[in-house]
């Protein structure tokens, strides 16, 4: 199944969408948690949306702007309340034949929103761990019956 923009919620993943490249930057380094990695970073799109891709590791800087390209197994995170489309190590990212997707400025500027999501996925966050959450004591906790 192929994915359209507006469909895409955080934490999903094995994505696959073709889109058009509409900006995409030059390749940097960044540090990360485990290590320095190279990322570079793009707003692409279809007929229902934009969304900012983040391309990881061999992937930077491969895509060209205005190029219409086929992702498959991506997957997807939540950076301010945006959701973001990831492309990595396992993903693929190839050029494609689709004259269904418009133009760039036919392309409409809206973006999926990540709602209040909790992470998830990929590199989310959890919350708890093995020792437990914290959980506010009940008034009526620790109080004896008189």
């Amino acid at each position: 199944m192929v994915d359209k923009v507006n469909s895409l919620k955080p934490g999903m993943e094995n994505v696959n969408i073709t889109v058009r490249v509409i900006e995409a930057s030059e390749p940097r380094v960044i540090q990360t948690k485990n290590g320095t990695r190279t990322i570079s970073e793009a707003v692409v799109g279809d007929e229902t949306g934009r969304i900012k891709l983040t391309l990881w590791g061999n992937l930077a800087g491969t895509i060209k702007s205005g190029s219409v390209i086929k992702i498959a197994n991506a997957w997807t995170t939540a950076y301010k309340g945006k959701v973001q489309l990831n492309a990595g190590s396992k993903s693929n990212v190839s050029e494609a034949e689709d004259n269904n997707i418009p133009e760039a400025e036919s392309i409409p500027e809206t973006t999926p929103s990540a709602g209040e999501y909790r992470g998830g996925g990929r590199g989310g966050r959890r919350f708890g761990g093995r020792r437990g959450g914290f959980r506010p004591r009940r008034e009526s906790e620790g109080e004896e019956d008189e």
